[in-house]
């Protein structure tokens, strides 16, 4: 008698390997894609659950949330004497305030209570961190090296400042912000599309807090260095002084240098470009 092959289990079944099984395993692969896709902005993507935020609630990697109708805030003081650092346009002096009219920064441009803008003036606490957070903000982090335009430079100064008195910031530190209410990746690591939503907590500080002169926290950019960004209507006029020659970041050798080594350790390489 000849034997005939087992019969194969039925693939329009349901079972193990069969048709309808793998589509509910496509199913649940496209919906771990999806939230994966979700997780890619956090830092170390790695957990696999979105971080609860202070509040409890589940945090989308990378997205702002809005301010809170109370701000229970932190401050520190800037010290009277302590040097800060600026890159910016030559058509502003060394201590002279962006009118705060456009722009798109994170705590800048910026209303008062009453509508009318606020002059801002961003600073670091190094070189580094001031020509980290304008001239290299926009640079991928990517492997390998980027080319950036020195043509882009033009225009561009360097100049450092003190101020006469200690100014008052509020403290976005990462142990401020727990009390605060906010995860740094909330309001400090965000992407630009979210600087809408980041503006409205500098807007918040000021209004809830007269006193507050600015705002204070770890640079993205450079987290050796804190940044911070003033409010003009806040900075008496002569409260503030420059403390040295602003230098072209172009034209003066020095600064150019030291704005190549910083290049080097990011994976830049600064081309010729149209002057």
């Amino acid at each position: 008698m000849v034997k005939r092959p087992a019969a194969r289990p039925d693939a329009r079944k349901p079972g193990l390997g069969t048709p309808d099984k793998l589509s509910e395993q496509g199913a649940a692969t496209k919906t771990v894609h999806s939230y994966g896709k979700a997780l890619q902005r956090s830092h170390d993507g790695l957990s696999g659950v979105p971080e609860p935020g202070p509040d409890g609630k589940a945090v989308i990697p990378g997205v702002a949330i809005a301010p809170p109708p109370t701000l229970h805030l932190s401050t520190t003081r800037w010290p009277a004497g302590s040097i800060l650092h600026r890159v910016h346009a030559d058509a502003y002096g060394a201590v002279e305030f962006n009118p705060g009219l456009k722009g798109n920064a994170r705590f800048s441009p910026v209303k008062d209570a009453a509508g009318r803008p606020i002059p801002t003036l961003y600073g670091g606490a190094s070189f580094a961190c001031a020509a980290m957070e304008s001239v290299f903000h926009d640079v991928p982090f990517a492997p390998g090296f980027k080319f950036y335009d020195k043509g882009k430079l033009a225009g561009q100064v360097h100049s450092q400042f003190d101020a006469s008195e200690d100014l008052l910031l509020a403290d976005l530190g990462s142990r401020a912000l727990r009390k605060l209410g906010a995860l740094r990746s909330q309001l400090i690591d965000t992407e630009k599309d979210q600087y809408p939503t980041t503006r409205l907590w500098a807007e918040a500080i000021h209004a809830a807090h007269p006193q507050v002169q600015g705002l204070c926290w770890i640079s993205r950019q450079d987290d050796s260095a804190r940044a911070v960004v003033l409010f003009g209507d806040r900075v008496g006029e002569g409260l503030l002084r420059q403390s040295a020659p602003s230098r072209s970041l172009a034209n003066d050798p020095q600064a150019y240098g030291e704005l190549l080594a910083l290049a080097e350790q990011i994976g830049v390489d600064i081309v010729p470009g149209r002057s």
